[in-house]
């Protein structure tokens, strides 16, 4: 078992007494992970000018912001969370000094 902790906490409590857990597909890489251990963001696009949004159709656009499960590792990769230390203290990679 690997030292530390986890970035994210495991919610184990919500699997009591309902037998298996549903899975959710990762919306940035596919790959299919149980929805307790996945990250939820949003993703959508505004419409800022205003000439342009009377132009368009109301009812053929839908502004409403599209729910993305994330899994730990794209969510890591994308900066939506950043994992953590035994203290609770970001890690930060030291980088080497080019020569």
């Amino acid at each position: 078992m690997p030292v530390g902790k986890a970035p994210y906490k495991r919610g184990w409590q919500s699997a009591k007494g309902r037998g298996r857990q549903s899975t959710v597909t990762c919306g940035f890489c596919g790959r299919t992970v149980p929805r307790y251990k996945t990250f939820t963001t949003y993703r959508g696009f505004n419409i800022t000018d205003p000439v342009l949004r009377k132009e368009l159709d109301q009812s053929s656009l839908s502004f409403s912001p599209e729910k993305v499960y994330v899994c730990p590792a794209c969510a890591r990769h994308r900066s939506i969370v950043q994992k953590h230390d035994q203290t609770g203290h970001k890690v930060i990679k030291k980088r080497r000094k080019k020569k």
